[in-house]
């Protein structure tokens, strides 16, 4: 599969993967929160296989770019009715 539909596949999943994270960590801040996000979806993407193929020829541009989708689906999320007032499950935002 080519990068980009995979690059696609995992960022139509990030919702998903936001709201698991929240249920499963919630007492946790969220600096750690968004770093078990990130981690779990640099290995759904297979991110080193990618940075290997020089299909990601700027793996720390690429991290932030990511980072900048899971910022702003958990905005979203916390502006939504999701939120119940703008916070997470455990009164924190993600």
């Amino acid at each position: 599969m080519n990068f980009l539909n995979q690059l696609l596949r995992g960022i139509a999943f990030i919702p998903a993967l936001v709201n698991g994270i929240e249920g499963l960590f919630a007492s946790k801040s969220g600096a750690e929160k968004k770093d078990a996000a990130m981690s779990f979806l640099e290995s759904a993407l297979a991110m080193s296989d990618a940075v290997a193929a020089r299909e990601i020829v700027n793996p720390e541009q690429f991290r932030q770019g990511i980072s900048s989708v899971i910022d702003g689906v958990v905005q979203c999320m916390n502006a939504s009715a999701w939120a119940k007032g703008g916070v997470g499950a455990a009164g924190q935002q993600l």
